[in-house]
């Protein structure tokens, strides 16, 4: 089912459908590396230390993110080995993972509407925390593991007073 949604804007009526094609892929993620080659903190990364070439690194952002959305199995590359080279280059701060998150949501939310969409931008809030959290030598989760904790064995025998409160109305 496509999904879509008018939008007005100042210069033009358009109408927004949701992701559903690797041409869709294509436009998001060249829409994004425009914005994101033009951006003060972004731009120096991709341009100057990345020297990334959008040309010959389209395909594989396609192959990425089409296998992320629509589980196409076209990516078989390593995105963190990608991250940790540049980070050895110059540090991958959180500013540059949120900025990064805050150009992809604007710019899917510019362009589609729907559920592939929005996939598309937790995917990337998911992808993005990993990877710094990564590059900063951490767990790829955002979860935290809850440690077990040992009971304390007591050495003293309870006894018909040390047994525990009785809840309101209980006279266990």
């Amino acid at each position: 089912m496509v999904q879509a949604a008018a939008e007005n804007t100042d210069d033009e009526s358009t109408v927004k459908a949701d992701l559903c094609d690797r041409s869709d892929v294509i436009r998001l993620v060249s829409t994004f590396y425009q914005r994101a080659f033009a951006d003060p903190l972004l731009g120096p990364v991709f341009l100057d230390v990345a020297r990334m070439d959008l040309e010959k690194h389209m395909p594989i952002m396609a192959d990425f993110w089409e296998t992320v959305l629509f589980q196409a199995g076209l990516y078989r590359r390593n995105a963190l080995a990608v991250h940790l080279d540049l980070n050895a280059k110059v540090e991958l701060t959180a500013g540059h993972f949120d900025r990064w998150l805050e150009l992809w949501t604007r710019t899917v939310d510019d362009l589609y509407v729907g559920g592939k969409a929005e996939l598309a931008k937790l995917q990337a809030g998911r992808i993005a925390g990993s990877i710094h959290r990564r590059v900063r030598g951490k767990s790829p989760s955002d979860l935290t593991t809850i440690s077990t904790i040992r009971p304390t064995v007591s050495t003293t025998k309870a006894g018909p007073d040390d047994s525990l409160p009785s809840a309101p109305g209980y006279a266990g």
